[in-house]
């Protein structure tokens, strides 16, 4: 019977000290801002610990005053702390800065990979890291280019280097041109270093000829005989009267028995509107007075459009192009009546805008060759 009052009171001290431990409060891991060293910090702490945060290697703090925080009875810290941490910076290499897009500094962490363009070979490392102190952990490699062994020449021929070569080797990109005995002609003219350190095979030496040329539209061929050529024989080509030549006007015969490509003749135009004033060849003309009525290939011709909100006229150029002369949506070719009794009223003769509207799309003079309008020159 006495042993009933002595286990309600041993129940009684473990509740009230399972009460009291269970109601202790505990301040949890503090939240930190990155560059702030977490390896120091706890789980859980007591109230009345104190932290005093630091920043991680690498990190240059804020202040310089300790950032100190305590766990209150609350289970909160006291006033968190506004320590901020900032990475060191290291310089980035001078020779590097243009492609660093105007940085002069990358900060700890970075990590630079480095390549060679094509035809050059890395003396180094092709990569360095931002350490904490601020220097890198490895210096830029080098580009060296890279050198192949001087060619060889075809069997019956000749090279002539682009750049006089000294020694023994020659560097990635330098060419060079083949040359064989007349008449044979190469397989091909053009050799050079190669990024792998390799040189353009010779070419072989052969008998080439070009078939008896060709005339060309509004054209003609310029003191030459009708009959087979050999490699880098020449031809000329000329235009009719008022044809343009467009290309160059001498062609060869080429190492592949064909002929460079021929120039053509382009045709001249006609300024298609019965009446107004165009500007040309720095003269201003009525239609009726330029004669004849032609434009040569290339030539650029003003017509005059108005701005009706402004009451103002203004010049709006077009160009010839084999045969074909624009003429601006603007303009509005003006009626007998206007064009007999009231010239001084049409665009071109009443005060020039201060400044030209947007330009307006042309319109083909002859809807038959839609296709030439929009050829550019």
């Amino acid at each position: 019977m006495k042993m009933a009052p002595t286990f309600a009171l041993l129940l009684l001290i473990q509740l009230v000290l399972f009460t009291a431990v269970s109601s202790k409060k505990v301040c949890p891991r503090p939240s930190v801002a990155d560059g702030i060293d977490e390896l120091i910090l706890k789980r859980v702490y007591e109230v009345g610990e104190e932290v005093t945060l630091t920043c991680e290697q690498g990190y240059l703090p804020s202040t310089t005053t300790p950032r100190r925080m305590t766990c209150t009875p609350t289970g909160e810290w006291t006033l968190m702390s506004d320590l901020a941490c900032s990475p060191k910076m290291c310089p980035i290499p001078g020779p590097l800065q243009p492609l660093a897009m105007g940085r002069t500094e990358a900060p700890f962490k970075t990590v630079l990979n480095f390549s060679c363009d094509d035809g050059y070979v890395m003396i180094g490392v092709n990569a360095s890291s931002c350490l904490h102190d601020g220097t890198w952990s490895n210096p830029p490699p080098l580009c060296k280019a890279v050198n192949c062994p001087l060619p060889q020449p075809p069997r019956e021929g000749r090279i002539f280097h682009d750049k006089t070569v000294t020694g023994t080797k020659t560097m990635y990109g330098q060419g060079w041109t083949y040359e064989c005995n007349p008449p044979k002609a190469p397989s091909h003219e053009r050799g050079s270093c190669m990024a792998d350190g390799s040189v353009t095979e010779p070419p072989v030496c052969r008998d080439v000829s070009c078939s008896a040329p060709t005339g060309i539209p509004n054209g003609f061929i310029t003191f030459a005989v009708i009959r087979p050529h050999g490699y880098k024989e020449k031809l000329k080509y000329g235009c009719n009267e008022h044809y343009v030549l467009d290309g160059d006007a001498e062609i060869q015969c080429q190492n592949t028995g064909n002929w460079s490509a021929k120039p053509v003749c382009r045709a001249p135009c006609t300024v298609g509107i019965k009446r107004g004033r165009i500007f040309y060849n720095s003269k201003k003309l009525w239609i009726a007075d330029l004669k004849p009525n032609r434009v040569l290939h290339g030539e650029h011709v003003a017509l005059y459009c108005m701005n009706k909100a402004d009451r103002c006229g203004y010049p709006v150029a077009t160009t010839c192009n084999d045969g074909t002369l624009p003429i601006p949506e603007c303009f509005e070719e003006p009626g007998k009546m206007d064009y007999t009794l009231r010239a001084k009223s049409l665009p071109s003769e009443i005060q020039m805008c201060a400044t030209s509207p947007p330009a307006s799309p042309a319109t083909p003079a002859t809807p038959a060759t839609p296709a030439r309008a929009a050829t550019a020159v």
